[in-house]
């Protein structure tokens, strides 16, 4: 009777169990998919770093599951940083570094060296007048050596300069070359290579599509490569659009790139779908700032389906050309994790409703992220 009690409560319990629903598996994250061929990057906010409300930590689930390399969309920049001489604020750039680690991911240092997000008393002396060579220097060399110093050995590379060429290829009259001379490109690199020789060193600018631009970034390089003076990489900005650039640029700027001996690393991608304001309205020049006009703005209740679609095919097909490439590719990096944090909302009028990355508003993957698991899955076969 006991052995009958046993097979009796032995069978209830299996079909117990069988009649429970099964747990549906996880999906696949980005990182995972495309381990075998380049990281899988986002830019976080601050709010996102710190863990400030429900949709910031619903963002770094999101993070959590799909990306191994984190940069900082602003709170590593130098208005940031050290907003006043000698005044650091490393808060929110430290829970950064906890977050990577916590994720296992790498950390990028976005940015050492641009005209933007720089502070106005970095280039004023105590007078008010410009300030001198000397004082300029003595400056970027504190700043490199307490920033890179801090992150020593934790920080895989660095967007040492940023956005230093114009558009047809010659270097911008920035303060930083109007104070230190044409010159200072190899001192920052100089610079930061002393703070932290085994930290990766990178140029980062966009429009690098641009052949005339592509030159001139190529000329970086071999200007340092001939002076011996360490550069890793080119970080190839993607602020691209549903009918932007011309595709084969891009795929001829990570060859030609890539023949100078250094890695490539698309940054900053994101598509807008967003009718574009004017050909100046290209790249990410973010002195651009036109008043909000409607027509600019067709999306605000929502993004038809054909426009999604077209931004799938767009997506795609960049990552086609990635993947074909991915010997010479490093990184892949979002500018942002979802459509909320996008600064294509903003840029270059404020107010627009774009839908600018690969999640939603509510941190929802997009039918894009499972084309590009389908793209890596077909190409790791």
């Amino acid at each position: 009777m006991k052995l009958l009690i046993s097979l009796l409560s032995a069978l209830v319990l299996s079909q117990s169990v069988l009649a429970e629903p099964q747990a549906k598996p996880a999906q696949p994250g980005l990182k995972q998919a495309y381990a075998s061929h380049f990281l899988i990057g986002t830019a976080l906010s601050q709010g996102q770093i710190e863990g400030q409300d429900q949709a910031a930590l619903a963002a770094r689930e999101v993070v959590q599951q799909h990306f191994n390399a984190l940069t900082a969309e602003n709170v590593m920049k130098w208005e940031e940083l050290q907003p006043a001489e000698g005044q650091f604020n490393f808060g929110p750039a430290d829970a950064l570094l906890r977050l990577a680690k916590q994720n296992n991911a790498s950390l990028i240092g976005h940015t050492l060296m641009w005209h933007q997000q720089t502070p106005a008393w970095v280039f004023t002396g105590p007078d008010g007048k410009p300030a001198s060579k000397a004082l300029v220097l003595q400056r970027l060399t504190s700043h490199i050596n307490q920033v890179m110093g801090r992150y020593k050995g934790q920080v895989k590379g660095w967007d040492v300069l940023n956005e230093a060429l114009n558009e047809d290829g010659t270097l911008r009259d920035s303060p930083w070359r109007q104070i230190l001379g044409d010159d200072y490109i190899a001192t920052v690199y100089q610079l930061a290579h002393a703070a932290d020789p085994a930290a990766e060193l990178y140029y980062n600018d966009y429009n690098m599509n641009n052949p005339e631009k592509r030159q001139g970034a190529i000329r970086i390089v071999q200007q340092l490569q001939k002076a011996g003076i360490p550069i890793s990489g080119i970080g190839m900005q993607g602020h691209y659009g549903l009918d932007y650039p011309d595709l084969q640029q891009v795929e001829d700027s990570i060859v030609a790139f890539a023949a100078t001996g250094v890695q490539v690393m698309i940054t900053e991608l994101d598509i807008t779908v967003l009718p574009r304001v004017d050909d100046k309205a290209i790249g990410a020049d973010i002195s651009l700032n036109q008043q909000l006009q409607q027509q600019f703005n067709p999306y605000s209740q929502g993004l038809p389906a054909e426009v999604a679609k077209l931004q799938q095919e767009r997506f795609s097909g960049l990552f086609r050309i990635f993947l074909r490439h991915s010997d010479k590719i490093s990184r892949v990096t979002l500018w942002g994790v979802n459509d909320q944090q996008s600064w294509r909302n903003d840029w270059p009028m404020r107010g627009r409703t774009d839908y600018a990355l690969l999640f939603d508003r509510q941190n929802q993957p997009k039918a894009v992220v499972n084309a590009l698991l389908q793209l890596a899955a077909e190409a790791t076969r």
